[in-house]
């Protein structure tokens, strides 16, 4: 879902402070992260469109370019599984060629690629997201570059399934409570093994620095059956809630 950001400079600073603070394993609630670019999601993030779809070359990742989405600096498709990961959306099989919620911009993609090594040692075969690119109003500029799923750079991840059949679903299994901490010592006591798993999956991902923005259940009510991970270019915070 989309994350409401301040439009006026004071806001937005004012923003940009709060989301320093990163709740991670082994942080504590409120601890300051050090701005730093040395960090997967903020290369990736601050990459062009040929450095990017290269990156994806070299590592192999199945994708196909897209020839123009608007809002997206560097559209495509992922056309396989990424790492043994299937990533897709509950569109039929036989429309996913065509339909715009499966286009992503390559710098999500390449964040993927990690977050698929990651998913691939817990045994996950499939991940189903709502929504990842949500073609902007035709009222958009041309050529203007969007974020968030505007511009196909976050991904609302709602069902992991595993290779022994296995389903964790976000909205059944990860029994969240508006305003308690994810990750990190001061985190709430897992509900349960599958919320204990899916707790791990969204905190490693923050502690390995994967996405900027990573939201659960625990934010507000709207992510209540998914995860928001999200690449944010021209930033240097990250926050998971």
């Amino acid at each position: 879902m989309t994350l409401a950001r301040p439009r006026t400079r004071t806001s937005a600073a004012l923003f940009g402070l709060a989301l320093l603070t990163l709740a991670a394993p082994g942080r504590t609630r409120g601890a300051v992260e050090p701005p730093t670019l040395d960090t997967p999601a903020a290369r990736y993030a601050a990459m062009d469109a040929p450095a990017c779809e290269a990156a994806l070359a070299e590592r192999r990742v199945p994708f196909q370019r897209v020839d123009t989405a608007r809002g997206v600096l560097a559209p495509v498709r992922l056309t396989g599984p990424v790492r043994g990961v299937w990533f897709h959306s509950v569109v039929a099989p036989s429309q996913r060629a065509a339909t715009p919620y499966e286009i992503l911009d390559c710098r999500l993609a390449l964040a993927l690629d990690d977050f698929a090594s990651l998913l691939a040692r817990r045994g996950i075969v499939e991940v189903v997201h709502l929504s990842l690119y949500r073609p902007p109003a035709r009222s958009w500029p041309d050529g203007r570059i969007g974020g968030q799923h505007g511009g196909g750079l976050a991904i609302d991840a709602s069902q992991f399934r595993k290779s022994d059949g296995t389903l964790l679903d976000v909205d059944r299994d990860f029994d969240g409570r508006i305003g308690d901490t994810t990750c990190g010592k001061s985190a709430v006591e897992p509900r349960g093994v599958p919320s204990a798993e899916l707790r791990s999956i969204v905190c490693e991902a923050a502690e390995q620095h994967l996405f900027q923005v990573e939201l659960t259940p625990d934010y507000n009510r709207k992510h209540k059956n998914h995860f928001h991970l999200e690449v944010t270019a021209n930033v240097r915070w990250f926050f998971v809630r």
